[in-house]
Parts: C-alpha cells; structure tokens; sequence
C-alpha cells in the first residue's frame, strides 16, 4: 500500500512539473481579460406592513435586519438592509450587482471559460477578454443621489478586499 501511495505522489508530481513546462513554453496571449464593474445604488427597501422594522428580500421571500445582507440569487448580485439616518429614519436597499453590460465592441468577447454564473457575488459577473490594448466601455448611468458616506465606506472596502 505504501508503495501504491509513493508511486501516486510521484504521478501527480510529474504531471504538475509538465504543465508547468507546457504553460512556461506557450506564448503570451494578445489579449487582456477585463472583469464586469460592480455597481452600488440605494433605493427605497421594500417593507412589509407585518414588518415595518424589517427589509423584505423578495428573492429569498424573507425578512431581513438593517445592516444585513442577502444574496440576490437567481440574479448577480447582493443588497442590504441600511437604515437611513433621516427624521424619522428610512428604510434603504443598498444593492450591489454586475451593473449593464459594457457597449458592443467586436474587439472584446464573453469569456465564458471564466464566467460561472452560479458562483456567488461577484464572481458571478460576467468577465470579458478584450484585444490587446482595447478597454470596455459602459453606457452612462444617471445617479439620483450620491451614497451616504457610511454605507460607501463600509461596502467599498468589503468590495476592494474580495476584488
């Protein structure tokens, strides 16, 4: 048996060697790949009358607490319950998501070797390939009111650590 696992580690060990070979010996690729932007936007929460305290997460059919998250799933994305520091004080959805897709560029593809859309957020957005030293661009997106500085804090650098 203990030779039996010998030979094996040395099997694996052989083969890791030679795609290390195989990938150092391939050329550089002229391409770039390029990731979808994560967007952030605060609308009004959806809250049920039974539950006027609590944010209704309507993919989960659940309620939820301010300053808790929820994934959006079957959708790409995740929001929170933030209470607004309004008199008297609101209830917010602060929803993070893939945002729109970048503008049509045929220089630029859906890498779909590298898009899992099941994944949790956000490694569910999409991710693209572009040509080398083509960049995606998005279409405008007209912003109501600007995040207050709280909730931009706290979810920009949650967001930045697992980017």
């Amino acid at each position: 048996m203990k030779v039996f696992v010998v030979f094996s580690l040395v099997l694996v060990f052989a083969l890791a060697e030679d795609k290390k070979e195989d990938s150092a010996a391939a050329p550089a690729s002229p391409v770039a790949e390029e990731r979808q932007k994560i967007f952030r936007r605060l609308i009004p929460a959806d809250v049920l009358r039974d539950f006027p305290g609590m944010c209704f997460a309507s993919t989960r059919c659940a309620t939820v607490e301010p300053g808790k998250t929820w994934d959006l799933t079957p959708f790409c994305g995740r929001s929170t319950c933030v209470l607004s520091e309004d008199k008297p004080p609101r209830l917010l959805e602060l929803v993070e998501d893939c945002g729109p897709l970048p503008l049509a560029n045929p220089k630029c593809k859906l890498d779909e070797e590298r898009t899992n859309k099941t994944a949790p957020f956000p490694g569910c957005c999409p991710n693209f390939v572009c040509e080398d030293g083509v960049k995606l661009e998005y279409p405008e997106i007209p912003t109501v009111a600007p995040l207050p500085a709280e909730v931009n804090e706290s979810t920009t650098s949650s967001a930045a650590a697992k980017a």
